[in-house]
């Protein structure tokens, strides 16, 4: 008994710090008397197990980001219009790609974010370990994180702009959207930039950040629109009762009530007046980016039942 005493003081000694590892491993070598290895040999068993614990806490960080993207990527549709309007294959296949690329950009945005959080603080730990003083560096990281604030303001704008877009669902690839700088259909959206290609084939690259508001012409349902102008002279109910007899057989059509129209087609009756015409208004809710196909069609079936009716359209 009065042999341990020393044994354990010498311990003690060599064993400054992470009494629960060095010392075990201490008593371990001093039998070989080798007992001054055991602070180094400890200290490098700690930096392995940060470094393990780190690795796998980001992995498992990692895999429940992954089965949340993958949950969100794959839910249901809920649109209640798209179940009464019989929608297509097509269409929710193009829905399902959308949901899919914004849940994507999204957990690929919160993985960088976790990797560097994780990896960080266990730099930051194994630093702390090898008496390593982290206060001056983290000083320095303000210093320099305050400096690029200042510096790169624009591109931390574009990227807030970017992640609020995509998570507020604005547009998407395919959507036709006008972002007042530019006019057209979306081609690729990413944190910082949205690129769009107008009507003349035109690329436009637009930062988010200078995006003050959008305009989307293909989110839930678009609405055509057709005035009709006919003689001042016409008769009114006539008028009414043949585009009627036009909107009730488009909705009637199959290949339209099916894939393109949301709802039964509305005439409005006259929508302006002067002293040479009367201008009727028809209006149809569509599928999003199908009202200029609806309209060209409208104007074909206005067109023949108006003259067989013997009704002329106004100049």
């Amino acid at each position: 008994m009065f042999l341990q005493a020393p044994a354990t003081d010498a311990i003690a000694n060599v064993c400054t710090q992470d009494t629960v590892i060095c010392a075990p491993i201490a008593e371990l070598l001093n039998n070989v008397g080798a007992s001054a290895w055991a602070p180094l040999i400890a200290s490098a068993i700690t930096i392995l197990v940060i470094v393990i614990i780190a690795f796998i806490a980001r992995n498992l960080v990692h895999r429940l980001i992954k089965r949340v993207v993958g949950r969100a990527a794959s839910g249901p549709m809920t649109s209640r219009w798209r179940k009464t309007a019989g929608a297509t294959e097509g269409i929710d296949a193009l829905l399902h790609e959308r949901r899919k690329q914004r849940a994507e950009t999204i957990g690929s945005v919160l993985g960088h974010v976790a990797t560097i959080v994780i990896l960080g603080t266990a730099v930051l730990t194994v630093m702390e370990r090898l008496t390593i003083p982290i206060a001056p560096l983290l000083t320095s990281v303000g210093i320099v994180g305050v400096a690029l604030g200042f510096g790169a303001q624009e591109l931390v704008k574009d990227f807030i702009a970017g992640m609020f877009m995509l998570l507020e669902d604005q547009y998407g690839v395919g959507d036709v959207v006008d972002v007042g700088t530019a006019v057209g259909t979306v081609e690729a959206v990413t944190l910082r930039i949205t690129r769009l290609r107008d009507a003349d084939g035109r690329v436009w690259y637009v930062r988010n950040g200078t995006i003050a508001r959008v305009g989307n012409e293909s989110q839930g349902w678009s609405r055509a629109y057709l005035d009709v102008p006919v003689a001042y002279t016409s008769e009114i109910t006539t008028v009414k009762e043949v585009l009627e007899q036009v909107a009730d057989q488009l909705w009637d059509d199959g290949a339209y009530r099916e894939k393109v129209i949301v709802d039964r087609p509305d005439v409005f009756g006259v929508e302006q007046m002067s002293d040479s015409s009367l201008v009727f208004r028809i209006s149809v809710k569509t599928l999003p980016s199908q009202q200029a196909a609806v309209a060209r069609e409208l104007r074909l079936r206005v067109k023949s039942a108006l003259d067989e009716a013997g009704i002329a359209l106004a100049a």
